[in-house]
């Protein structure tokens, strides 16, 4: 995963933890209410009394249980069920006439909490299974079924699974979104070592190559090697970024000092001026035109288009032949920074770039889309045969580095 990169993982569970607790406490407040309202219709108070005292006592003294999965133990459930059933097979004791006048009984809809602790705890079938031992409690208790009776066991047996269905979907959605978030930052960090990989190890392999060969003699047979681990390193570095596609090879660059250049830029406290990363590549073959004002921007988005830049010329100096002419412009536009690379070679066939990418070679799909389509910006590139190539890089102003997969690579 990239520097300072982490997957925020987001719970579904806590917010319906933090409910339950309350509802735990509003029913226990309402069955108390009720009972101090209407305690002239009991025959004995007192086991009501009593048992609401327990109630109470139970309910705030358990209220950490309840604040997550972890502390919500098996026999933390099983007891608070226990209390919640003694309530209701208590209630004829207390109110003689409870069984031939239908009407709550104890805990009132305090029961039904400890059935939704089921739920949220262990999902639909554990909701079932409270809910169950509730609805015979209520028969027993009422003695003979009723209307009431039974609406009310049938509401709050539907009621728990369906809430404990939801539950087992919402946490298989969130294990589904952290799955993908993992994914995303890994292919994103691969990514980003392929385009490191490729403007430096896989250039200078290909380089051997190229000079083994022409010098012949010992220095071939070195550069036979070196085009070999060349494939090889790109095969790996493309595995899993291009499907279906085995990797040749895709090197070469300007001299390489960008990266020192850039680690000084990144530790760099303050924005940075791009000019000072770009005006390296100016050479005898390559002019380089700036404004006259610094053209700042933040170090990590001016290292990656100092980088890409890089990698448009490197292309160039492998495609257009050895006496081509490129030429860098430098725009400051206010709200977005572009950079023009411009060469006078043969330009490139139609189709090769989409061939190439293909084939696993990624530098322009890598090394300067993935680059600019990570800082939020775009790379236009504008090819015709026999006259040259022109790559225009822009990047909005306020951009402080790779932020993820954006806009589609065009």
């Amino acid at each position: 995963m990239a520097k300072g990169e982490r997957v925020v993982r987001m719970s579904v569970e806590q917010p319906l933890w933090r409910a339950l607790g309350g509802y735990r406490v509003l029913t226990m407040v309402y069955a108390v209410l009720l009972f101090v309202l209407e305690r002239g219709r009991f025959e004995r108070p007192w086991v009501a009394a009593s048992f609401l005292a327990v109630l109470a006592i139970w309910t705030l003294a358990t209220l950490p249980r309840v604040a997550g999965a972890e502390s919500c133990t098996k026999r933390f459930l099983g007891v608070d069920l226990t209390i919640g059933l003694t309530g209701i097979l208590l209630t004829p004791f207390a109110d003689v006439q409870a069984r031939s006048v239908d009407g709550l009984t104890l805990p009132s809809i305090w029961v039904a909490g400890s059935v939704l602790a089921f739920a949220v705890k262990g999902g639909w079938r554990w909701a079932a299974f409270a809910s169950t031992f509730v609805a015979a409690a209520n028969l027993i208790e009422r003695g003979h079924p009723t209307l009431d009776t039974v609406h009310n066991v049938l509401l709050v047996w539907v009621a728990s699974i369906a809430i404990g269905y939801v539950v087992e979907v919402a946490r298989a959605s969130e294990r589904t979104l952290a799955r993908a978030l993992e994914i995303e930052a890994a292919t994103r960090e691969r990514e980003r070592l392929a385009r490191d990989i490729h403007d430096s190890v896989l250039q200078v392999l290909a380089m051997v190559q190229r000079r083994g060969t022409a010098l012949g003699g010992e220095a071939a047979e070195l550069g036979r090697l070196a085009g070999e681990q060349e494939i090889a390193l790109r095969t790996l570095v493309s595995s899993g970024l291009v499907p279906a596609a085995r990797p040749p090879a895709v090197p070469g660059a300007p001299a390489d000092d960008t990266a020192g250049r850039a680690e000084d830029a990144e530790a760099g406290t303050g924005p940075c001026d791009l000019r000072t990363l770009l005006a390296p590549y100016a050479g005898s073959r390559v002019t380089f035109s700036e404004p006259g004002a610094p053209v700042v921007l933040e170090p990590a988005a001016a290292r990656e288009l100092a980088a890409a830049v890089g990698a448009a010329l490197d292309n160039v100096s492998r495609h257009a032949g050895e006496d081509a002419r490129a030429w860098i412009l430098v725009e400051d536009w206010g709200q977005e920074v572009i950079v023009t690379v411009r060469d006078d070679g043969p330009g490139i066939p139609e189709g090769r770039l989409a061939q190439a990418e293909g084939e696993g070679r990624l530098g322009v799909a890598l090394s300067i889309r993935g680059r600019l389509r990570d800082l939020g910006g775009s790379a236009e590139l504008v090819s015709v045969p026999g006259q040259g190539t022109e790559v225009e890089l822009k990047v909005p102003r306020g951009s402080a580095g790779p932020r993820g997969r954006g806009e589609t690579e065009r």
